[in-house]
């Protein structure tokens, strides 16, 4: 079970009150006797009567303490609620809230036998699925996380990814390569496909419906057609494993996160080779998560949240970070307010990018900084403390009117600066 945030109450007044008592000495009867019973001859000045000050509204609701790092988060589609699931197994469920002290954990599920790689909301919210090490492939209800349907033995090697293509159909990769597709309604694969020499850590597919890509350990991303059921191709191989894959650009651009800290850009219909890649000062990038057409977020090894900018290429700025922890996974809420994020710190936190979307970038490439920081782009960026965010926000607006003044030479997308 999750660690619940525990309120210690403070001892009762009467029991305070009876205390004093107790060490003062006795009033002689007289005055006793001409004061009323339990009224207080010298009331305290700060006490007006007024009403006790409200909850505390934050700008981000708070973290959340987990027992166990968990592999996985997702996002309610239309509710402040948010699921996910850990390497003993167990997946939970939270409500969140701005309002501090109103995180709570709806309830807890240890149906998989080993870690759980990845948990998906339906379209409507109202189904849940997860895939485990376990092999196992589970349908939860949301509303109770009772489990409805267990496809036991679904892949014959641990199950690490998971893609929802629609209502009742859904894609699985397995830690050998294997990519299997699923019909819901019959509970049986309609598609099951081994091209990959290693594990597919990613799926995507089209707005169509159509078109399933993989991202895989082997360093290629595969191409399959749903509707036809068949393998299309593997493109080339690049030099480390590819760990994430999106669609940006209006579908327009394919992007592939890799275990080497370089974003590799495929065009729509140009799988076999990348049209462009870009290098950003990360030890990986482990996990994609578009935010507009030209804007998405990723996580890395080195615990930093970066915004990137899609054509130019440029890494925007920090959104935050899991200090020196390996971040799992990156989800999106349903109004696109926060970003929220798990990692080896057994935290789930979250991170205001409601400004994000009116990010300009512009053409040239700005000098980089002297000290080789980032530009925060929230609050929390730089850590929890709010106490320095407006200092921050101040350098910050100095820094860019400095950097206004001046421009790089160089031009070259396959070299990011942080």
């Amino acid at each position: 079970m999750a660690a619940s945030t525990q309120h210690v109450e403070t001892a009762s007044t009467a029991s305070e009150m009876n205390k004093t008592e107790a060490t003062e000495p006795a009033r002689d009867s007289e005055t006793s006797d001409s004061e009323p019973a339990g009224q207080d001859p010298d009331p305290d000045p700060d006490e007006d009567g007024g009403e006790p000050p409200g909850p505390k509204i934050r700008d981000t609701p708070e973290n959340i303490q987990l027992e166990a790092i968990a592999n996985t988060v997702a996002l309610h589609p239309s509710r402040d609620l948010l699921v996910c699931g850990d390497v003993d197994g167990d997946v939970y469920a939270f409500s969140y809230s701005c309002t501090e002290g109103e995180n709570r954990e709806l309830w807890s599920s240890g149906h998989h036998l080993k870690s759980c790689r990845q948990v998906r909301f339906s379209a409507d919210g109202l189904k849940l699925y997860s895939v485990s090490r376990d092999k196992a492939v589970h349908l939860l209800d949301v509303e109770r996380g009772q489990l409805v349907t267990r496809i036991r033995g679904a892949h014959g090697a641990p199950i690490n990814s998971l893609l929802l293509v629609d209502e009742n159909i859904l894609a699985t990769g397995d830690d050998g390569g294997t990519l299997k597709v699923w019909d819901m309604r019959k509970g049986t694969a309609i598609m099951d496909l081994k091209h990959h020499e290693d594990y597919i850590s990613d799926i995507a597919v089209d707005q169509a419906k159509r078109i399933l890509l993989t991202a895989s350990g082997d360093g290629t991303m595969g191409v399959f057609n749903i509707k036809r059921r068949r393998f299309e191709l593997l493109s080339e191989y690049q030099s480390g494993d590819l760990t994430s894959v999106a669609l940006m650009k209006r579908g327009r651009k394919v992007v592939c996160g890799s275990s080497e800290g370089t974003i590799y850009i495929f065009n729509w219909n140009g799988f076999g080779a990348t049209s462009d890649r870009f290098a950003i000062k990360a030890e990986s990038v482990d996990c994609i998560i578009p935010v507009t057409d030209n804007i998405m977020c990723t996580g890395s090894m080195d615990g930093y949240i970066r915004a990137i900018n899609l054509l130019p290429n440029r890494v925007i700025g920090c959104i935050g970070q899991h200090v020196g922890e390996p971040i799992e996974e990156l989800a999106k809420s349903w109004d696109s307010r926060f970003l929220a994020s798990c990692a080896h710190d057994q935290l789930i936190k979250f991170w205001d990018i409601s400004s994000l979307p009116n990010t300009t970038v512009n053409e040239y490439r700005k000098r980089k900084k002297k000290d080789g920081r980032m530009k925060s782009l929230t609050k929390k960026a730089l850590g929890d403390n709010d106490f320095f965010s407006g200092l921050v926000e101040e350098t910050e607006k100095k820094e860019e009117e400095e950097e206004e003044e001046e421009e790089e030479d160089d031009s070259d997308s396959d070299s990011g600066s942080d």
